[in-house]
């Protein structure tokens, strides 16, 4: 059932995502943005912590759980660290998962061919 769950969780925030980015003239840049953002609310108002254990992977891949754990990361630091902590709790948090996304971007460049001829 756990399967399930993040499978359609995560199939449904990627339709509607694909929904938002063909019926209005946002840049997909700014609907990401909106996503960290939105995740990093949801994370605050204590509402994605029980979505997030109930449909795990559908709920944590998704850019919406990348902005929670950003907000998780950072209130944590602002707990133990004070006023610095806003600026030490994201990088802590999410520092495995973008280093992993650097070197495999890295690594995928290596050995993909370049679109654009010089």
């Amino acid at each position: 059932m756990e399967y399930w769950n993040a499978f359609w969780v995560g199939g449904l925030i990627c339709a509607l995502v694909q929904i938002l980015m063909e019926k209005t003239k946002l840049m997909p840049g700014r609907i990401m943005v909106i996503l960290v953002c939105l995740g990093a609310l949801l994370g605050a108002l204590q509402l994605y912590g029980p979505f997030s254990e109930w449909a795990k992977a559908g709920a944590n891949v998704p850019l919406l759980g990348f902005g929670n754990l950003l907000w998780q990361g950072v209130k944590e630091m602002v707990d133990e660290k004070g006023f610095l902590g806003i600026f030490l709790g994201g990088f802590q948090a999410c520092a495995a998962g973008l280093s992993a996304a650097l070197v495999f971007s890295y690594l995928a460049s290596l050995v993909s061919e370049p679109k654009m001829k010089k």
